[in-house]
């Protein structure tokens, strides 16, 4: 600890020279006490104006802190069920294999495919239903940045059933790959995977597509069967001509009624399989009778409009449109009747197509208004009921986005929300923005490192449902988070949630139960929320619901819960699509709800259960590792062991003025109370 000077040094002889002049003319030879209490009060006055004068001089106190970061190891462990009794087996060497490790002086961090924190060893469980090998070694890069990772060793059987593949990545640590498994191909036939459409239309036909991957059949044949409700539909029969050889069979069926529709198609087993639990895979199509038509209207082109037209047809209940208007391109009339209208820039600021939003606003279709450059607010603020911008024409700001906690209206994950505080800036009016009544601020704007209380995102819901985003930007956006997480999921979801809110009917139930979730895993526990309304249709809590839910055979379980804030959850329901029906008695009259919900049983991990070692040592040939085998445990500890590597040692400064650090004026404050406490002793203020 030093200080630097922002002046001339010499200026503490004068502060020195103001401290002794002033406890000498205080402090006279004169006194009525007696010489060494007057030079003691002296010195007690000298050191607290000498210290005032010093802190006057503006000086900055410079800190280094040096800490020790111990090299470390992480044992990034693969377990999934593929990996299985082969990795259970492993786990006494790992221990050995840790204990060793930190006796050298490493720090040993465990990661799972879970991605949560591992205490010991023997709590790990290889039972995981997928392989996302890719998500495991970037958890440990991210929640192990600036740490001294001096190796990674990833305990795996190269088997990837999720996610993409990790040698697509680059990583800044060496990963030594210990191996295990069987790379030998066991004779089995496996409905690999099932392509159908998500969504089919009332009374139209839909394709369904299998792929069947069989080891060890040359010449045989194998028969594929699609069925409903325990029905066969169809079936077919197909040939493999090698050893190994992939066939595919299209099949085609009807959506007959409207609801989720469970389908199965299955292999019926061949002599000598391996397994015959990779034979048979769930299909789940929701049967609608009608999209929602969105109409979104612009004066350009524009990279948003293509985000955002990206992000619509991912889902395949919309149907999408789009039209230019501008004054060189007049609107092209329309019979269709939409169910979300979004306006792109308009109106501009001449208002040169006010008469056509008018007219398609005049059917009360709920209007997303997106504010960019040539938007013009003085129409826009007399066109809808969402919020009023002040702004001059043409000037613009850039800020960020983060999310408001307090807004649960769209059931967000406001931890994924956090995300958006690390996206590009948007561009925005620069001026005020007042929402108005019924009004809720989604996202605000932050500037630089200020969260401020500027809208930037704005939900209204009454009268008339609509939304306001002040900023244009969407695409830099996605392409950010895909930079960041090689995913685009959580801005297609805000805007998803958003369209989807908007376009759908104004629900006037006094009573709303629903699954959190459309599809749930097997091992998941359904939950429900609940909410319930006065006449005035605020929120109530109390009353008594029975919730009774239907299995596909026709079988009811039936369970009675009070509603309240937290959610109702159902665990251990059987594979399969359930319908659900919820009554409750609401200021004195009867009130239901409906719907339905999936539960799946995705065996990934039976896909493939050959263990692929070439991936493995790529990985490590990439990264500048070494492969190890099961059986080579020992060596890699030798390895490990024989290197002579130190700890990192990182130092960071820190400049801080002396006027503001706390300490210091309290010892100024007793310096000074002493003083005063020992003349009123002595007899004297």
């Amino acid at each position: 600890m030093n200080f630097v000077f922002q002046s001339s040094p010499w200026w503490i002889l004068l502060c020195l020279l103001v401290g002794g002049f002033y406890a000498f003319l205080l402090y006279q030879p004169k006194a009525n006490w007696s010489k060494v209490a007057n030079g003691s009060l002296a010195v007690l006055r000298f050191i607290v104006v000498s210290g005032l004068c010093f802190l006057l001089l503006n000086l900055l106190l410079r800190q280094t802190e040096v800490r020790v970061e111990k090299k470390t190891v992480v044992l990034a462990l693969d377990n999934s069920a593929s990996v299985g009794k082969q990795g259970q087996g492993l786990i006494s060497g790992l221990k050995s294999f840790q204990e060793a490790l930190e006796n050298k002086g490493y720090a040993v961090e465990v990661q799972t495919l879970r991605a949560t924190p591992v205490s010991s060893l023997d709590s790990v469980r290889f039972t995981q239903k997928s392989t996302d090998l890719s998500a495991l070694l970037t958890n440990v890069k991210t929640s192990l940045e600036g740490r001294n990772v001096t190796d990674v060793v990833l305990l795996s059987d190269g088997i990837v059933n999720q996610g993409v593949s990790p040698t697509f990545q680059s990583f800044t640590f060496p990963i030594h790959s210990l191996a295990v498994g069987d790379t030998t191909p066991k004779r089995d036939v496996n409905l690999k995977t099932i392509t159908a459409n998500q969504i089919a239309y009332l009374g139209n036909q839909f394709p369904i597509q299998a792929d069947i991957l069989a080891d060890g059949y040359a010449g045989r044949t194998a028969t594929v069967v699609l069925r409903r409700g325990g029905q066969t539909l169809a079936q077919q029969t197909v040939q493999f001509p090698k050893e190994r050889a992939l066939a595919t069979v299209n099949f085609t069926t009807q959506a007959l009624a409207k609801g989720l529709q469970h389908l199965v198609v299955e292999v019926v087993p061949l002599p000598g399989e391996h397994t015959t639990q990779n034979n048979r895979k769930d299909v789940y199509v929701e049967v609608i009778d009608g999209r929602q038509r969105i109409l979104l209207v612009a004066s350009a082109p524009h990279p948003d409009i293509k985000a955002m037209r990206s992000i619509i047809e991912k889902n395949d209940n919309f149907e999408f449109d789009f039209q230019i208007v501008n004054p060189s391109t007049p609107p092209q009339p329309s019979d269709k009747k939409y169910d979300l209208l979004i306006f792109h820039q308009q109106p501009d600021a001449f208002n040169s197509s006010g008469a056509y939003l008018k007219r398609l606003m005049d059917q009360g279709t709920p209007v997303f208004w997106i504010v960019a450059s040539q938007t013009g607010t003085n129409p826009l603020n007399n066109a809808q009921q969402v919020a009023q911008i002040q702004a001059q024409a043409g000037q613009l700001d850039k800020v960020t986005a983060f999310y408001n906690r307090n807004f649960t209206r769209l059931n967000l994950n406001a931890e994924q929300m956090e995300l958006l505080r690390k996206l590009p800036p948007l561009s925005v009016p620069f001026g005020e923005v007042r929402p108005l009544a019924n009004s809720e601020v989604v996202l605000f704007q932050k500037k630089n490192t200020i969260e401020t209380s500027k809208p930037l995102l704005i939900l209204n819901s009454s009268p008339k449902r609509g939304a306001m985003l002040l900023g244009e930007g969407l695409w830099e956006w996605r392409l950010e988070e895909y930079r960041l997480t090689e995913k685009q999921e959580v801005v297609d979801e805000l805007v998803t949630k958003l369209i989807q809110f908007l376009a759908s009917k104004d629900d006037k139930r006094k009573l709303r139960v629903y699954p959190t979730q459309n599809q749930f895993q097997l091992e998941d526990r359904v939950a429900f929320e609940t909410e319930i309304y006065n006449e005035l249709y605020e929120r109530i809590y109390g009353p008594e619901v029975t919730l009774t839910i239907t299995d596909e055979k026709g079988q009811a379980r039936k369970y009675t819960y009070t509603s309240s804030a937290s959610r109702f959850e159902i665990s251990n329901l059987p594979v399969g699509v359930y319908r659900y029906a919820a009554t409750a008695k609401v200021l004195g009259k009867d009130e239901t709800a409906s719907g339905e919900f999936v539960i799946r049983d995705e065996q990934l991990e039976l896909a493939n259960t050959t263990a692929d070692f070439n991936l493995l040592r790529q990985l490590s040939q990439q990264s500048n590792g070494k492969f190890y085998t099961a059986s080579q445990l020992q060596t890699l500890e030798q390895n490990l062991l024989s290197r002579d590597l130190p700890d990192k040692l990182t130092s960071t400064e820190d400049l801080r003025e002396p006027i503001n650090l706390r300490w210091i004026f309290f010892i100024l404050l007793t310096l000074l109370a002493l003083e005063w406490g020992f003349r009123k002793y002595l007899g004297s203020y």
